[in-house]
């Protein structure tokens, strides 16, 4: 392909300036250049062609995994949100509630019908794994200067890039709505764009703050963000951890992360501090396994991996379905299966799901990679591409559920009062009969056909045009804005 400077060597004309073919073919290369850059921002097709895939990573399973459990989010939240109250509660509770069975709230077959907080479990999990496994490989190494420049690039870059999205598609998704005059469920309408934007401004950046100690953890914006400030928060007992525990020995520095877990999940109400190093112990003891340098203890167990693991992985699938209708511990023990569970729960946690989840998606991110048919399926091109679209499918399922989602759900006949109030013209002008199982009734599966490509044509969009330069921009910022050693003399 000729480079810019050859296609802008031409016959010089008498009457043209000097330079100006030169300029005249710059600028059509650059609008060239813009209108190919928008194409593929807009396109629904990948940017790469299948037939050239890319070889996967060693760890490409928590990708496909990460990407799954986004998938379960998207699931969870549509489940709730088109269904009436008492089939919520009967959703979020275990098989046999109030002497009911159902077949979505089975064992395991739950977790694909109400696993969005078993998602964001493994979420935290996955994170704490992902963000430690460069610095722990440094400290393995002994390399701390290393190490230093890793964790200062790391923590410099991590707010950015966990924050750009959303400030992005939050000021987007609330200009559509006042311009288009939508009036979805929880959300603030002003009677001016500039009002809307100021009501924007001052939510979130008290959101975007995480050291605020506002009663209200919730973005109305996209109330599904509330994870975002605790996934910043996860990174930095991640980032300050490996430091102080990067001069440790081998046995003292997995001591410590063990006394680390047990403080923030039996002492202090900090389960989600508990998920993050978690995360970090076990790329911790991958990295050693790795190098045959486990502790013996655990090197005893090696010839029983296989049924250790995939009980781990049973376990995961039962405690990941933990019944989530409120924070009660009375209310679980309501819950058939959960009743002397609920005694296990630590004094210090409020929410006892979250005690349950830790052990669940622990469990399961430690199984995965030891059970050869699971770790293929997150490996699948499926899973692959969930994963690669996996923030952006978190930032934008909401907004299209409560506009799109929710204009569908009340034309095939399912009431609420708020659409009845809001968006009356759209009720019951198509509907359809609720025959089927709870939760896969024909009238909820319908509106997929729509809901599911859009849902996921915007995330694809959203990652191209926002989530990878989130990526790229403090990467550049961080190069940018680091000082360089000074030269010495010649």
């Amino acid at each position: 392909m000729p480079c810019l400077v050859e296609e802008a060597i031409e016959p010089k004309r008498e009457e043209a300036r000097p330079g100006s073919n030169l300029l005249a073919a710059a600028a059509s290369r650059l609008t060239s250049i813009r209108g190919h850059h928008l194409i593929r921002i807009l396109s629904p097709w990948p940017s790469k062609p299948a037939s050239h895939p890319e070889k996967l990573r060693p760890t490409a399973y928590l990708d496909g995994l990460r990407g799954f459990a986004a998938f379960l989010v998207y699931w969870h939240h549509h489940e709730l949100w088109a269904h009436v109250p008492l089939q919520t509660t009967l959703i979020e509770s275990s098989f046999g509630y109030g002497g009911l069975h159902f077949f979505i709230t089975l064992p395991g077959i739950r977790n694909l019908f109400h696993g969005g907080h078993f998602a964001v479990a493994a979420f935290f999990v996955i994170s704490g794994y992902v963000l430690s496994a460069k610095p722990i490989s440094l400290i393995h190494a002994g390399e701390q200067a290393k190490l230093a420049d890793n964790l200062s690039s790391a923590l410099f870059r991590r707010w950015l890039r966990l924050f750009i999205p959303i400030l992005s598609t939050t000021f987007i998704y609330m200009t559509i709505v006042h311009a288009l005059d939508l009036r979805p469920d929880n959300f603030n309408i002003y009677s001016t764009y500039w009002e809307a934007v100021w009501g924007w401004y001052v939510e979130v950046k008290n959101f975007s703050f995480i050291f605020h100690s506002g009663d209200v953890p919730w973005l109305s914006y996209n109330f599904h963000l509330w994870s975002i400030p605790v996934e910043f928060k996860g990174s930095i007992v991640i980032y300050t951890s490996l430091i102080a525990l990067s001069r440790c020995s081998r046995n003292a520095r997995l001591w410590c992360q063990t006394g680390l877990i047990f403080y923030f999940l039996y002492i202090v109400d900090g389960w989600y501090c508990a998920f993050f190093m978690a995360g970090m112990m076990l790329n911790d003891l991958d990295q050693l396994s790795a190098k045959d340098e486990l502790p013996s203890f655990l090197t005893q167990f090696r010839p029983y991996k296989k049924p250790i693991f995939y009980t781990m992985f049973a376990i995961a699938m039962y405690l990941g379905g933990s019944p989530a209708h409120n924070a009660q511990i009375e209310e679980m023990r309501r819950n058939p299966g959960w009743y002397w569970l609920s005694f296990l729960k630590p004094q210090a946690v409020y929410d006892p799901k979250w005690f349950f989840l830790f052990w669940a998606a622990v469990f399961l991110v430690a199984s995965t990679p030891h059970i050869l048919w699971l770790k293929r399926f997150f490996e699948t091109r499926f899973c692959q591409y969930l994963g690669r679209v996996s923030f952006a499918l978190y930032l934008v399922h909401g907004p299209v559920l409560w506009t799109v989602g929710d204009r569908l759900y009340a034309a095939v006949g399912w009431p609420k009062d708020s659409r009845t109030e809001n968006i009356p013209d759209w009720v019951n002008i198509f509907s359809l009969p609720k025959t089927g199982p709870m939760g896969l009734e024909i009238s909820f599966l319908v509106p997929h056909l729509i809901l599911l490509p859009l849902t996921f044509y915007i995330a694809e969009v959203v990652t191209r045009s926002l989530d990878e330069p989130s990526v790229k921009f403090p990467q550049w910022l961080y190069k940018t804005t680091t000082a360089r050693p000074a030269r010495l003399p010649a």
